[in-house]
């Protein structure tokens, strides 16, 4: 297969394509924006060469982001169709009371906890590489999570700093913002994925389990969403507990 990591721009192309469709505050568009973020850093690092295997990273990039406009589309059409790991964000994109950096988290969430082992596995077969700790290809998407980390702390900045945070920490308890950065660790969901993807790597012979395995994974991934969306308090509920007293 002929890929390279000019197919990246495409998915940078797609995903400002899903930031335009909806309003900022929407929640799939708080997830595409990072999500955009993320894979112009690593698009930039590709046009280095500074991975060891280089084709992989590209591939990977483009088999994950798919899963993400395959359910986006899917929910679209009829929610039942859609992975339950990307049922709560979809489900919740439009409520009020759920800050922006909730969403953003909900979405990585998702794509990472569910969509990147798949992404793993799928781009390993096509590429015809061994999925295995220690190869040149975890070597590099470990080195992809410092550039995570950095990008995903800017966009953090960004959602807590300034006049639109200002407001936020007037509609939102500011201690449930700082709940939902403590449930959510980049560098340790990339680690579960990793090890989720071995054990599927490992069943890729047996279609049922490997089924079942991703069934199972897409389940609990959905549960953890909607706890990242409990709704923070809002203004309005305090006056009316304030009133009911």
């Amino acid at each position: 297969m002929n890929t390279n990591a000019n197919e990246v721009p495409k998915v940078i192309a797609r995903l400002r394509a899903v930031e335009a469709s909806a309003l900022r505050t929407d929640g799939v568009v708080c997830f595409a924006r990072l999500y955009r973020n993320v894979t112009e850093a690593v698009d930039a690092e590709l046009a280095r060469s500074s991975f060891a295997d280089p084709r992989f990273l590209a591939r990977l990039d483009v088999v994950f982001a798919e899963l993400f406009f395959t359910a986006l589309t899917a929910f679209g059409r009829d929610p039942a169709s859609a992975p339950s790991a990307w049922a709560p964000l979809f489900a919740a994109r439009a409520r009020r009371g759920i800050a922006p950096l909730q969403f953003a988290f909900a979405g990585m969430n998702a794509h990472i906890n569910r969509d990147l082992p798949v992404a793993l596995v799928t781009a390993s077969e096509e590429l015809g590489v061994e999925l295995r700790s220690g190869s040149p290809q975890h070597a590099d998407y470990e080195l992809v999570n410092g550039l995570l980390a950095r990008v995903e702390q800017r966009v953090k900045d960004s959602y807590l700093t300034g006049p639109v945070a200002t407001l936020d920490r007037i509609l939102h308890r500011f201690n449930r913002i700082d709940d939902v950065i403590a449930m959510w660790d980049v560098q340790r969901a990339r680690e579960a994925a990793w090890a989720n993807a071995e054990a599927l790597w490992t069943l890729r012979a047996d279609e049922g389990l490997r089924s079942e395995f991703v069934r199972a994974l897409d389940r609990m991934v959905g549960f953890a969403g909607r706890g990242l969306l409990v709704p923070a308090d809002t203004l309005l509920r305090k006056l009316a507990r304030a009133v009911r007293r």
